[in-house]
């Protein structure tokens, strides 16, 4: 019952056509409830007495119901298809702006592959539901009521008798459908495994092919793949034992309506017509139960992807804006470049353990104090794992803090609403993500109205147009499904352009040169201190030549701000940028040039 009240606002809506729908089903009902009726006038006003006019008035009047029932019938599918796909509809939209304003922390527990299950798969099981409840699934029992009342308005006695018949088989349906659900529910759930699995594999296909592992994934496949038939193949033995019981319970019916039926007919207690009528009302009753029962998997799998879809759309996102109202306005943050102060920041992801057993994860980042200056340009370097990215991430509130605050222009974070927090920021992640379209749509994604000009500007200060003239339509190339058919150098200079282009108040770069060469990274750096538009940057390296003309280097430790200064001052001072710098560049000599050639404006 939870279940069908969750989806009861997605169904208001469309009230009208589903009331419309249920009024062409009863009128269809009682069409057909009335034929045996006529069938039995025909044999014993008609057929017995050698009464012509009555058969032939009254067959007429059958082939009317008949066209009446045709229209009714085509009016039921047409409403029914109606409501079942604008439900279907409105819950894909439902559920795909759940996963978007679901915080990092909630995607980070859950599978893409799941997700997709939800978002397609699901909501076409609630759409089959829907539709089929406004059809046989309404009309079944309407119909197996309706017959049980005209069976003993024809001959109570006769009825009475086969009461435990139809107890018997309303008993096996119950039995089955309560078995379907939980079968349903297991298949679905390996479903979602199924799915994720074979996303991963096409994602990673390059690299399964570069490790010659498609072996190992094609085991990995086969073991999900050999799970969800198991169950499949479970749900079917279940269905296939009840179709004959089924069946059986309807013979055995039609069997003691002639036996009883035949024997009260020779004492004159029943008419030919009567046992003909009550044949047709056993029938009309029985097989709604086989057809529910037959239906039953469709209901079991509908029911299990509305409380699948109701966990998903009840899930509370972790990072949350103020009331309405109580959020501070932008204007407080001024104009100009953004200044970004840390003050005891602590974090660890898994704080609240959707398990509950109480277990959490590791302290990423422990009281972590840092000011980054308006206009200015920070970098943070340190070894993988170190918390560089963790912290940056926290900014535009991918993450909340578990301890401490973040500020910027001296307003929390957490008092600004998401949405125009980040309207202020861009960030080029470790992983460049480009979308299908063209290079142009791609770089003009955070400023659809962007005219070309303004794009190739920002492709120039990316240093991205070069490449991007030598490609065959220039601007209009389409890019491959991930950005396929270019180099992990070029993909990361479109996220820059595009990022660039969008003209934020700070601009974060996650270790998003990695790719580019020593000289590329150079002029691109060079480029960030000339943009037209004022911005403080925030640099996430494990370079050294990425940080060198930065105004400030942060140094992070194990989740901890171990030294921050100039690159001179830390080269003197910090033994952890001392080993990075011997690593990496080792000759003094080198690394005075590159760092004047990096300052050299």
């Amino acid at each position: 019952m939870q279940a069908l009240r969750f989806l009861l606002p997605f169904l208001k809506p469309y009230k009208r056509l589903a009331i419309g729908a249920l009024i062409c089903l009863v009128g269809l009902v009682i069409f057909d409830l009335s034929i045996p009726r006529l069938v039995q006038r025909i044999i014993d006003q008609g057929i017995r007495v050698h009464d012509q006019e009555v058969v032939l008035y009254t067959g007429l009047l059958m082939l009317c119901i008949s066209l009446l029932s045709l229209a009714m019938a085509v009016a039921n599918n047409y409403l029914s298809v109606k409501v079942g796909e604008g439900v279907a509809r409105d819950l894909r939209e439902a559920v795909f702006l759940q996963i978007q304003d679901l915080s990092f922390g909630n995607l980070d527990r859950m599978q893409t592959g799941g997700l997709m299950v939800r978002l397609a798969s699901d909501t076409a099981a609630v759409q089959r539901i829907v539709n089929i409840s406004l059809r046989i699934g309404t009309r079944a029992p309407l119909l197996m009521l309706g017959s049980l009342l005209l069976m003993v308005d024809t001959s109570p006695s006769l009825a009475l008798r086969l009461l435990p018949l139809i107890l018997l088989t309303l008993a096996i349906v119950t039995v089955f459908m309560l078995r379907m659900e939980p079968l349903f529910l297991m298949v679905q759930q390996q479903f979602d495994r199924l799915n994720t699995v074979l996303q991963e594999n096409i994602s990673g296909v390059r690299l399964i092919k570069a490790f010659v592992r498609a072996d190992h994934e094609r085991a990995r496949f086969s073991e999900v793949n050999t799970v969800f038939t198991g169950y499949s193949i479970r749900i079917l033995r279940t269905i296939s034992t009840m179709s004959p019981l089924l069946t059986l319970c309807v013979n055995a019916g039609i069997v003691l309506v002639i036996w009883h039926g035949g024997l009260a007919a020779i004492q004159g207690e029943l008419t030919v017509g009567q046992i003909v009528a009550f044949t047709n009302y056993l029938l009309t009753t029985l097989t709604p139960l086989a057809m529910m029962a037959m239906l039953s998997n469709a209901w079991a799998n509908g029911l299990a992807s509305i409380r699948r879809i109701k966990e998903l759309l009840e899930t509370v996102p972790e990072v949350t804006d103020m009331a309405t109202g109580a959020a501070t306005p932008l204007s407080a943050l001024g104009e100009g470049p953004l200044g970004v102060s840390f003050c005891g920041v602590s974090f660890r992801y898994n704080q609240v353990d959707p398990a509950g057993n109480g277990e959490k994860g590791e302290w990423i980042l422990c009281d972590i104090d840092l000011a980054v200056k308006p206009g200015s340009t920070v970098a943070i370097l340190g070894a993988t794992g170190a918390g560089k990215s963790t912290l940056i991430n926290l900014i535009p509130r991918f993450y909340d803090v578990i301890g401490g605050s973040i500020l910027v222009n001296g307003v929390d974070i957490r008092e600004l609403r998401q949405q125009d927090l980040r309207a202020l920021i861009a960030v080029v992640p470790q992983e460049t993500i480009l979308f299908s379209g063209t290079v142009a749509d791609n770089i003009r994604y955070g400023k659809p109205g962007a005219t070309l000009t303004e794009v190739e500007t920002a492709a120039r200060a990316a240093q991205a147009h070069d490449f991007i003239v030598r490609l065959p339509e220039r601007y209009e190339t389409r890019i491959e499904e991930r950005g396929g058919n270019l180099s992990g150098g070029q993909r990361q200079r479109v996220a820059i352009a595009r990022a660039i282009l969008y003209q934020p108040r700070l601009l974060i770069l996650d270790d998003s040169t990695s790719a580019l060469d020593v000289d590329t990274e150079a002029r691109l750096q060079q480029a960030l201190t000339q943009l037209p538009f004022a911005h403080t940057s925030l640099l996430v390296a494990q370079r050294v030549s990425t940080v060198l003309a930065a105004d400030s280097i942060v140094i992070l430790d194990k989740g901890r701000v171990v030294s921050q200064g100039s690159h001179e001052e830390l080269l003197a001072h910090c033994s952890i940028y001392q080993e990075i710098y011997a690593s990496q560049l080792g000759d003094p000599e080198l690394s005075a040039s590159m760092f004047s050639e990096a300052v050299q404006p």
